[in-house]
């Protein structure tokens, strides 16, 4: 049986039974964003349609993102007519295009950043109404009442707490006074009356209608995860166990995505937690829950897993001309084993709730470690090389005991 280059696998471990490959072939999560980012009409490497026909059944058909999408975009619809309809028919406010605008924005990617969106919008348009007040008051002049409202607004939404709408201190400013509405106090109230209400509204639209969850993300990037660590430990069983490792270019190219899954992981366990504050529908099974505790444990396995594929690299390039010397055969042959069985622990911490069955990791690493211990007759350099593979593969045993 080969691999995807060609090299013979072995049809069975050490301890009987057969081996499991993880076929994950480096790069494979960069060439499906680039067929996503770039694929003509059809199908892509998923298997999905994405034209617009395709998209829009996927989104009433699947949960997961492009239904997100859907229901988010006709939120923002409804808060915004919603906050026009208000504006005009209920309190016949002259200018109610800030209502809707501010509802549209305050439909977020979360409950929480809506809230606290609403603060920083409702903040920063007060502070702009207030200080076209002050300068159309004080500067007779409209052209250096509008540069002072500009320039001293830019400068204070600037303030962390303002957040991304701190923009809109100097451009609200800017907006009264250019209309030349600053020194009108009641239009003034009428610009904040309206921002609020839109806001208000928004806010509202998108806490108590379907409150977006995002824990498919947090079941995607678990599967996905555990499959790139899977196949980089299987990659470095077929590679440890050979005479000669050959070319390494691949090994480093398939840490490296795998590190990418590692990044895109907590990313999904960010927004996730996020979501969930706030949320009314935080309790349901969609939320995403009862994955992250695998997630945890599944991204606190990477700098276990990335220091085994250092000390792969450095004992096969260094050979002859390094202290740590690549081990002898029958050393690596039980290393290969022992990631073997580790790449199998991994995917079984993917499924939720699936016992990780550590008997024989934990055998084999006493062999190897006793081995290591008394194994003078094969130098001390070999001996080295040895340990600095042993230790990761402990911490990786270690990490997956206390998950």
């Amino acid at each position: 049986m080969t691999d995807r280059h060609g090299r013979t696998r072995h049809g069975g471990d050490r301890h009987g039974g057969d081996r499991r490959p993880v076929r994950l072939k480096a790069g494979d999560e960069v060439r499906r964003g680039l067929a996503a980012a770039f694929g003509t009409g059809g199908a892509d490497v998923d298997g999905h349609d994405r034209t617009p026909v395709g998209w829009f059944a996927r989104a009433v058909r699947v949960p997961g993102r492009e239904r997100r999408i859907l229901v988010q975009t006709a939120k923002a619809t409804l808060a915004a007519t919603a906050a026009w309809l208000l504006a005009t028919l209920v309190l016949k406010l002259p200018q109610p295009f800030l209502a809707p605008y501010a509802a549209i924005f305050l439909v977020e990617a979360t409950v929480y950043r809506s809230l606290r969106g609403w603060l920083q919008q409702v903040g920063s348009v007060a502070t702009g109404v207030l200080l076209a007040a002050v300068a159309g008051q004080l500067i007779p002049a409209q052209a250096v009442a509008l540069a002072v409202v500009v320039f001293v607004g830019l400068l204070a939404g600037n303030w962390r707490r303002f957040g991304d709408a701190g923009v809109w201190v100097g451009v609200t400013g800017m907006l009264l006074i250019s209309y030349g509405t600053a020194r009108d106090l009641s239009l003034l109230g009428d610009r904040l009356l309206e921002t609020a209400l839109g806001a208000a509204i928004g806010v509202a639209v998108n806490t108590l209608i379907f409150p977006p969850l995002y824990g498919e993300r947090l079941a995607t990037a678990t599967d996905q995860l555990a499959k790139a660590l899977a196949g980089l430990l299987e990659s470095l069983s077929d590679l440890v166990r050979r005479d000669e490792p050959g070319d390494l270019d691949d090994l480093q190219a398939q840490s490296q995505d795998t590190r990418s899954q590692v990044l895109a992981a907590e990313e999904a366990v960010g927004l996730t937690r996020e979501g969930r504050m706030l949320n009314l529908r935080r309790g349901r099974p969609t939320s995403g829950a009862h994955h992250e505790r695998p997630l945890r444990t599944l991204t606190a396995l990477w700098p276990a897993v990335a220091q085994l594929v250092a000390a792969v690299r450095t004992t096969a390039q260094a050979r002859d001309r390094h202290p740590f010397e690549y081990p002898w055969a029958d050393a690596r042959g039980s290393l290969a084993d022992l990631v073997h069985l580790l790449a199998g622990a991994v995917q079984a911490v993917a499924v939720a709730g699936e016992p990780v069955d550590l008997e024989e990791c934990r055998a084999l690493l006493e062999k190897l470690e006793e081995r290591l211990v008394t194994a003078d007759e094969d130098g001390v350099p070999a001996r080295l090389g040895l340990g600095t593979m042993i230790l990761p593969a402990r911490l990786l045993v270690e990490k997956l005991e206390n998950r």
